[in-house]
């Protein structure tokens, strides 16, 4: 009886939707990777979905800065510990959730055995829980959760319109690339002075993956610089809700609607799931 419940439960799990792993990273800091993260994951929950972001800027993490909302429990608690997964969810106003990561995740690669194991159940748990898994990557490209980018179903780099950040933005994807060639990648261009030089600048970067790497991107389009998102930072706000008749909220809200109608309409190829993936990682270890 046991050994026939346990298989419907798996069977269970099998046919469910699960969340929509998603990492956002950038090529250099300073381009609003982290305040992004933060209101496109209140946005996907003011339209209704169930959203955790996750802060894996390893040793910088400002998520709990950004919202005001600070945790004493960390993942690395639910690791060395004996609670669940969910003890160390915080609820935030915004109508999402987030979850520290603490600074222990930039040694991965040396867990034991038990640590990998409750991190697999808890992301499990996590994926059927909630319809999307945000992932706020550190800057740049580097071996500290890197396993973690690998895995996600699509990965969203921030970039500005300056020279330096769209060469770092595109070394960030053809790193990840050269890995893994079939992962999705959105691009975002932050805080441009007038529409044309956003434009311009995702361009460049989708263009030079099409010529030189023989890959498509999925444009997500331009945020506009905005006095209102400086002072919503200093409110510890999301902009999107202290000021949602800004023009950075407004434009922000209108590419969320196109983002999720276009994951609606999205027809999915049998892929491994996030957490097949990040397991397959460890095994590789």
């Amino acid at each position: 009886m046991d050994q026939a419940e346990t298989l419907r439960q798996k069977m269970l799990y099998m046919n469910k939707p699960l969340a929509k792993a998603i990492a956002v990273v950038s090529g250099k800091g300073g381009v609003g990777k982290s305040n992004f993260s933060i209101n496109f994951a209140s946005e996907l929950a003011t339209k209704g979905h169930k959203v955790l972001l996750m802060d894996m800027d390893i040793g910088m993490g400002n998520v709990h800065i950004l919202l005001g909302a600070s945790s004493d429990q960390n993942i690395l608690h639910y690791l060395e510990g004996d609670g669940s997964i969910e003890d160390v969810i915080v609820e935030v106003e915004g109508g999402f959730s987030y979850i520290s990561g603490g600074s222990g995740l930039n040694k991965m690669v040396e867990w034991k055995d038990l640590e990998i194991t409750r991190l697999m159940d808890g992301f499990n748990v996590l994926q059927q829980n909630y319809d999307y898994l945000i992932f706020d990557m550190g800057a740049g490209a580097s071996e500290n959760g890197l396993e973690l980018i690998m895995a996600a179903d699509e990965v969203i780099v921030i970039t500005t319109g300056e020279p330096t950040s769209i060469m770092d933005a595109y070394s960030m994807m053809k790193f990840i690339h050269m890995r893994d060639h079939d992962k999705s990648f959105a691009l975002l261009c932050n805080r441009v002075m007038n529409p044309e030089e956003g434009k311009v600048a995702l361009s460049r970067l989708s263009s030079a993956m099409n010529k030189f790497l023989n890959k498509d991107v999925r444009i997500l389009g331009s945020l506009p610089e905005d006095p209102y998102v400086r002072r919503s930072v200093i409110s510890q706000t999301p902009f999107t809700k202290l000021y949602p008749d800004s023009p950075a909220s407004k434009t922000l809200k209108n590419m969320v609607q196109a983002y999720v109608a276009h994951n609606n309409e999205e027809v999915h190829s049998v892929k491994p799931r996030f957490t097949e993936r990040l397991s397959a990682f460890f095994r590789r270890k």
